[in-house]
């Protein structure tokens, strides 16, 4: 596969971004929502921030308090032989299981697509018990003149689906909760099929093990039914553990092609494609065996996270896919590849 990294990545790192808080500090910026807006490209990030502890033996975590309307502090013991620190992403205690940061959305505005002017307030943070544990991984379709937004929900509750909408990126209505835990990974296609709206999103079943990708259709972007297994983790392969939607599907003369990321058993996370019918979304004409895009810099395999390289956005222009990607939990990045690549590695 032919890709083009861009010579400045990353795009954007956590230096770039102001905390939003006094006492936190910024350690992620990721896993970005793209659109355009007129002449310039929005990104809306997730912005990943923890709470700085001056104690060496005691971990912070920022939670929202709905009672309270709030962020508030809880504190964790390292001495405490029951808390389970060894993943840098939670704190495992006996009582339940926590984030090490808390996330929200904050815009970014480029008229090249390279260098951003990011906001120094959030777009959307934490305001549920929905949200407790933060807001991520933003995807935006314009859909009728109007921008959705979906995103991830993590509470103690379990992780859920939420939606929001803008016509600005400067004003945002939320729509609450459109997938129950466990779901993530939502994308809505871009138009109307047949009269009816459509989304990928990645239900969880634990008892079974499943992570796939499922298809459902609304009337309103609200209700949502007649859900679909779209397709699953493929055995032996870059994707064998997890999968799960990426960017928004674009249509293309041969159907939906849909940029999808998925793990494998070491937590490797790669992208790769997948095509879809026109008139029926939920019909997998194609997919590829290897990765379009897969961890190979040092800035995509050492990080926060390492290992990862995970897109929520991208723009399909001039017979190109651009692609503003998260790299090991900790930046943005940009690649661009030719659509007759991809073509091509789905053996059409």
């Amino acid at each position: 596969m032919s890709v083009f990294r861009s010579p400045d990545n990353p795009i954007i790192e956590p230096k770039h971004v102001k905390p939003s808080m006094p006492g936190y500090e910024v350690i992620g910026v990721f896993n970005a929502g793209v659109a355009r807006l007129k002449d310039e490209v929005i990104l809306l990030l997730r912005v990943a921030e923890r709470p700085v502890s001056t104690h060496p033996d005691i971990v912070l975590a920022g939670i929202y308090d709905a009672a309270e309307g709030d962020i508030v502090l809880k504190e964790f013991s390292k001495e405490d032989s029951e808390n389970d620190f060894s993943d840098p992403r939670l704190i495992i205690t006996p009582a339940g299981t926590y984030l090490t940061s808390i996330s929200h959305l904050r815009v970014a505005w480029s008229s090249d697509g390279i260098r951003f002017k990011i906001e120094d307030a959030p777009a959307i943070t934490a305001s549920s018990d929905y949200e407790a544990f933060g807001v991520e991984d933003p995807r935006i379709s314009l859909i009728d003149g109007t921008y959705y937004i979906t995103y991830v929900a993590v509470s103690a509750l379990g992780i859920t689906t939420c939606l929001a909408s803008t016509k600005d990126f400067k004003s945002f209505e939320r729509h609450g909760v459109i997938f129950c835990p466990e779901n993530k990974d939502a994308v809505l296609f871009a138009e109307k099929i047949s009269g009816k709206y459509y989304a990928l999103h990645r239900p969880v079943s634990p008892l079974f093990e499943k992570q796939d990708m499922w298809i459902s259709e609304s009337p309103d972007l609200t209700c949502w039914g007649n859900h679909r297994r779209l397709m699953g983790p493929q055995k032996d392969c870059w994707d064998e553990a997890k999968i799960g939607a990426s960017a928004v599907p674009f249509k293309i003369e041969q159907g939906w092609l849909e940029v999808y990321h998925g793990a494998d058993r070491d937590n490797r996370y790669c992208l790769g494609a997948v095509l879809t019918d026109a008139a029926e979304p939920w019909k997998v004409l194609a997919r590829t065996r290897s990765p379009i895009l897969e961890p190979q810099t040092d800035y995509e395999r050492e990080g926060f996270f390492g290992n990862v390289v995970f897109c929520c956005g991208l723009l399909y222009e001039d017979d190109k896919l651009k692609i503003y990607y998260g790299v090991a939990d900790t930046a943005v990045c940009y690649a661009e590849m030719p659509l007759q690549h991809i073509l091509a590695s789905l053996n059409l």
